[in-house]
C-alpha cells in the first residue's frame, strides 16, 4: 500500500453501530458489562478506549510496526520506555537532544540509579567503546533537536544488536512520512504526536511503537498502571491529523528547502543547520534513510549576540514566537531559553548549541511570504 493510501485508511474502519466513516469519540469513563468477568473487551477507559485503540492501530501501521501504545504526551511516552529499565542499567544517548528528554533522564531517572551517557553518535562505530555489560538501551534522535545532526539508524541498530542492546529512535522531527526507524533495525520508536502527527497545534499526545509482543505487553502494563493515557478526543484529533500527514509533509519539505536556501544566502546569516544541504554532515546518510529533509532548521547570525538574535525573534509577523513544532503554522524559537533551557549552559555550548541559535519550524504558508517575513525581521 502506498503511503498516501495508508495514511487515509490505516487503523480506521466504519463504525459498526452507525456506519460512520470516521472513528467516533468514545467519551466515556467506563463500560457496562454483561456479567462479572464477561464483557466485550472494554472495562474501564484508562485501560481501553475504542478511539484510542483505533489510533494505536493506525500509528503502528504508518510506522510499519506491530504495536502502538498511546500516552498523554511525548514525554509520557519517553517515560514509559525508560520504565522498562531497572536501577543499575545504563543508556547511551545522543548529546544533542530535546531538553525535556535530557531533564527526564537526568532529574527523574538518574536519581533512581539509571545511568545516562550523552555522546556524539554521528559516527556509529565509535559508540561501542561506551557500551558495557550494564548498557541496555541506545536513545537516538535524528535529525537532532535543534542542530539537525544526522545519525545512521541502520548502523546504530547493527551496533545495538552486536551488544544485545535495544535501540530507541525518537522520530518526532522526521515523522513516519520521512523515515521509518523500525525498517532500519530500531526496536522502539517514540513520537511526540503533538507535533507533525497531530499537525495543527491543538493536541498534546505521545506514542511508542514496537514489534516485540513481550515488550508491547510490558508497555501496555505501564500505560494502564501509571495512567498517563490520552483522552478519546485527543486520540481523535491525532487520527484526523494522520489523514493529511503526507500532504502537509510534502509542503513542509518544499517550504523548508526554500527557506533554508534563502537563509544561507542572506548576508547577515552566519550558519544554517538543515540536513538537506549537500555539505551538511552525514547528508548522504540522511539521503539514504529519509524521503525528504523536512521543515525544521536552525541558524545563527553573523552578529552572534543575544541582542541581535532577540531582535529577530521579536520582529517576525508570520513566524510566531512559541515552543513546539510541526504545526501548519510557522514557529520561531530560542532553544537556549525555551526548549533546551533545562540543559546546563556548559553542556549546550560544548555540544554546539550557542546562546544565539534560532530554531524554525517552517509551516505550510506561502514560501514567499515566509521569506519576506524573515527578511524584514533579520533586516
Amino acid at each position: 500500500m502506498k503511503l498516501a493510501t495508508k495514511y487515509i485508511h490505516a487503523g480506521v474502519e466504519p463504525d459498526p453501530s452507525t456506519g460512520a466513516i470516521m472513528t467516533p469519540i468514545f467519551q466515556t469513563s467506563t463500560y457496562v458489562q454483561q456479567a462479572p468477568g464477561k464483557n466485550k473487551g472494554y472495562e474501564y477507559a484508562r485501560t481501553q478506549n475504542p478511539t484510542r485503540h483505533a489510533l494505536e492501530k493506525a500509528l503502528a501501521a504508518i510506522e510499519n510496526g506491530k504495536h502502538g501504545i498511546c500516552f498523554g504526551s511525548g514525554m509520557a511516552a519517553a517515560d514509559a520506555v525508560i520504565r522498562l529499565l531497572k536501577p543499575g542499567d545504563e543508556v547511551i544517548c545522543t548529546n544533542d537532544l530535546y531538553g525535556g528528554s535530557y531533564r527526564l533522564f537526568t532529574k527523574i531517572f538518574a536519581p533512581y540509579g539509571i545511568k545516562f551517557h550523552f555522546i556524539g553518535m554521528q559516527k556509529a562505530p565509535e559508540i561501542s567503546k561506551y557500551i558495557n555489560e550494564h548498557t541496555k538501551l541506545m536513545w537516538v534522535e535524528t535529525p537532532t533537536n535543534p542542530l539537525m545532526n544526522i545519525i545512521d539508524i541502520a548502523a546504530c541498530a547493527s551496533v545495538a544488536k552486536q551488544h544485545h542492546v535495544r535501540l530507541c529512535v525518537d522520530n518526532t522531527f522526521a515523522s513516519p512520512y520521512l523515515q521509518n526507524p523500525i525498517d532500519l533495525g530500531a526496536d522502539i520508536v517514540v513520537h511526540s504526536a503533538t507535533k507533525y502527527l497531530g499537525g495543527h497545534s491543538d493536541v498534546v499526545h505521545g506514542v511508542v511503537i514496537v514489534n516485540e509482543d513481550d515488550m508491547a505487553e510490558k508497555l501496555h502494563f505501564i500505560q494502564n498502571s501509571c495512567g498517563a493515557v490520552p483522552g478519546p478526543h485527543d486520540c481523535w484529533l491525532v487520527l484526523r491529523g494522520i489523514k493529511t500527514l503526507h500532504v502537509r509533509m510534502k509542503q513542509h519539505c518544499i517550504n523548508g528547502e526554500i527557506v533554508a536556501h534563502f537563509l544561507r544566502n542572506h548576508p547577515k546569516v552566519n550558519k544554517v543547520y538543515w540536513c538537506g544541504f549537500e555539505d551538511h554532515p552525514n547528508h548522504e546518510i540522511a539521503k539514504k534513510q529519509m524521503r525528504g529533509y523536512g521543515g525544521m532548521m536552525s541558524f545563527t547570525l553573523k552578529n552572534n549576540s543575544m541582542e541581535a538574535a532577540f531582535n529577530v525573534l521579536s520582529s517576525t509577523k508570520l513566524f510566531s514566537l512559541a515552543e513546539s513544532l510541526g504545526g501548519v503554522e510557522s514557529l520561531i524559537g530560542h532553544p537556549a531559553s525555551m526548549t533546551h533551557a533545562s540543559i546546563p549552559r556548559e553542556e549546550r555550548i560544548k555540544n554546539g548549541l550557542e546562546d544565539s541559535l534560532i530554531r524554525l519550524s517552517v509551516g505550510i504558508e506561502d514560501a514567499d511570504d515566509l521569506k519576506a517575513d524573515l527578511a524584514q525581521a533579520i533586516g
